[in-house]
């Protein structure tokens, strides 16, 4: 690994401690993790990229009930007894 230093803001620190000892790991593997989520998700095309995708699958898709909009729940709760 290559030994680097980078300053952070008193709160992020305070708030990344309080993290790592909760996970009980510590403060530089976490940065690691950020780093690299960070690194993915712009290989990937980035925070843009994927709310262009998300926009796209908008009205793709019909279930042919009337009352979606009133009636989400009941259809999700159907839709996820039917994975039980």
């Amino acid at each position: 690994m290559v030994r680097t230093q980078v300053q952070l803001p008193e709160e992020q620190v305070s708030r990344l401690k309080a993290k790592a000892l909760e996970e009980g790991t510590s403060l530089a593997e976490l940065v690691r993790r950020a780093v690299e989520r960070y690194l993915a998700e712009e290989e990937n095309g980035g925070y843009e990229e994927r709310a262009r995708r998300a926009l796209e699958a908008v009205g793709r898709f019909a279930s042919g009930a009337k009352d979606v909009s009133e009636a989400h729940d009941r259809y999700l709760e159907e839709a996820f007894r039917g994975l039980r």
